[in-house]
């Protein structure tokens, strides 16, 4: 049997489907900074801001002290709290403070002190040869203006850090502060004992005298403690003690005072 299919009618032709091509690829995103990164950037914002608050607290500080007693170290604070019991010390001007103790913390600590502006360079580099040579920080050539901003603001550790800040702090009271009131304030601060800090409280303790009351080999002796003032108190009669006391003594009459002291 044929079948005559109409002439308009024609098989349908297969039309294959378009394939589908893949999406172009986005553009690859920026990478955020990790999270190592961010704590580290953080983390060194936060010491600049530290730091900045900290000298500015220095600042107020050494403003307020130019002229007011000063009742408080850092050295007192750690005592304090270490020990939980208060220290000694009571304040006493420049009048109070006998010659011959301001001669004899000349001639021990610091020879140069009315002449330099806070570094002793030629005793800088003397300890530097020392601290090489041995391969620890043992020596230091600290003046009495860097003595007294570490015992005011710092730690007694030794560290290159406590040098750097050591020096910042000189710089700033030694344009802030004339000779004459760091070496006061330096005396009234300084530790002699297990909680006795300041010539006067030194000069109660060890000879029931003011300050103003102590003669020269009596002053000797006390400056002669520093800088290890605890043993020394209980070992008074050590012999590194008393060899110091002479050389202190042979020194001091040719101790230059500042200026105001003439």
């Amino acid at each position: 049997v044929t079948i005559d299919l109409p002439m308009d009618t024609q098989p349908t032709e297969l039309v294959s489907s378009p394939v589908p091509q893949p999406a172009p690829a986005a553009p690859p995103a920026k990478k955020r900074p990790g999270l190592l990164r961010r704590w580290f950037k953080r983390l060194m914002w936060g010491i600049v801001l530290f730091l900045l608050g900290f000298h500015l607290l220095v600042f107020l500080l050494l403003a307020y002290w130019k002229g007011q007693p000063v009742h408080t170290s850092a050295f007192m604070l750690r005592h304090n709290l270490s020990t939980l019991s208060r220290v000694q010390q009571t304040w006493v001007d420049d009048s109070q403070i006998a010659r011959v103790v301001k001669q004899a913390a000349i001639a021990s600590e610091d020879a140069q002190f009315s002449n330099h502006d806070g570094f002793d360079w030629n005793g800088i580099e003397h300890a530097m040869r020392r601290n090489q040579r041995s391969g620890t920080i043992r020596a230091g050539g600290s003046t009495i203006s860097q003595q007294l901003a570490k015992n005011l603001f710092l730690f007694a550790e030794r560290s290159y850090v406590r040098k750097a800040e050591e020096a910042v702090i000189t710089v700033m009271m030694e344009s802030m502060w004339s000779k004459e009131r760091i070496l006061t304030v330096y005396l009234n601060v300084a530790e002699f004992g297990e909680g006795i800090y300041g010539i006067e409280a030194a000069a109660q303790h060890y000879y029931r005298k003011p300050a103003s009351g102590l003669r020269a080999g009596e002053a000797a002796s006390l400056i002669a403690m520093l800088p290890n003032p605890k043993y020394f108190q209980q070992h008074r009669n050590d012999r590194r003690l008393r060899n110091k006391t002479r050389i202190i003594l042979r020194r001091m009459g040719s101790a230059d005072l500042p200026p105001d002291e003439e």
